[in-house]
């Protein structure tokens, strides 16, 4: 995708925006629970209602991810799935979808470590041609990512950053200068999958930072049915979804990964449409 083209994710949150919807976001970890699934399974969850797909790189170290992720991470890990397999799943999803976007979540070590092997710019480049829209690198605070987001805009990619309820208006400045596609509210303090969510809190937060962000709120950590989605819908621009819909499809047969997904985002999607 050259720079010039329409970026995916801004075309896709544009669209949603004109109909009065919000964008539903799942997140699973690339190679769970089967090392040869996830094409399918991501083509399952758009045809579920996601609107945009966080694919989870797998990592040893992963510290933002509560035991469920990690968990994933783990077992995609043991099953051989590291940088390199995830741009070939982005890449067979490619070739019978080209309008959902898909973002890498991540850290620093796997990409750095790709850079390490194939070469100084291996990374975005490779990205950008298997089809990747964003990349979401948890351990990258935005103070020393300039270059790597001027680098990922002359691709065509947008670079993602988390916010948490600890964030400062400060933060959020720098956060905004550097962030384009959306940014990712963690409503909870703590990692992945952890406690109860606090919907008023994520209520107040929002206008705060909307008051220095420009580009679109989704809103992740805690929301696990669609009663929780629709709450958040009501106030971010997207909702996210990662542990509960590990937990769906963890214990599922190679057959049923897929149509699980899909039978649980439905559910959400429809409650975010109602």
């Amino acid at each position: 995708m050259s720079a010039a083209s329409p970026n995916r994710i801004g075309a896709t949150f544009a669209r949603l925006q004109s109909q009065g919807r919000k964008a539903l976001i799942p997140y699973v970890t690339a190679g769970f629970p089967f090392a040869d699934c996830t094409p399918a399974l991501m083509q399952a969850m758009v045809s579920a209602g996601a609107d945009v797909i966080e694919l989870g790189v797998p990592f040893s170290d992963p510290m933002a991810d509560g035991p469920v992720i990690q968990k994933a991470g783990e077992k995609a890990l043991a099953q051989g799935v590291g940088m390199t397999q995830v741009l070939a799943i982005v890449a067979e999803f490619r070739r019978t979808d080209s309008s959902t976007p898909v973002v890498l979540m991540g850290y620093a070590n796997p990409v750095e470590r790709y850079d390490i092997k194939h070469g100084p710019g291996a990374f975005i480049r490779d990205c950008a041609a298997s089809g990747v829209d964003g990349l979401l690198i948890v351990d990258y605070p935005p103070e020393e990512c300039e270059q790597f987001a001027a680098d990922l805009r002359a691709h065509g990619l947008d670079l993602i950053f988390l916010l948490a309820p600890t964030s400062t208006d400060a933060r959020m400045q720098q956060v905004a200068r550097v962030a384009s596609g959306y940014v990712y509210y963690v409503s909870l303090k703590g990692v992945t999958g952890a406690g109860n969510l606090d919907t008023g809190a994520v209520e107040a937060m929002l206008p705060r930072i909307r008051q220095h962000v420009k580009i679109p709120v989704g809103v992740g950590f805690g929301i696990r049915d669609a009663e929780t989605a629709r709450a958040i819908g009501r106030v971010a621009d997207a909702v996210v979804i990662g542990t509960k819909l590990i937990q769906v499809i963890e214990s599922q047969p190679r057959d049923q990964v897929a149509p699980a997904a899909a039978a649980f985002l439905g559910g959400i999607r429809q409650a975010l449409d109602a």
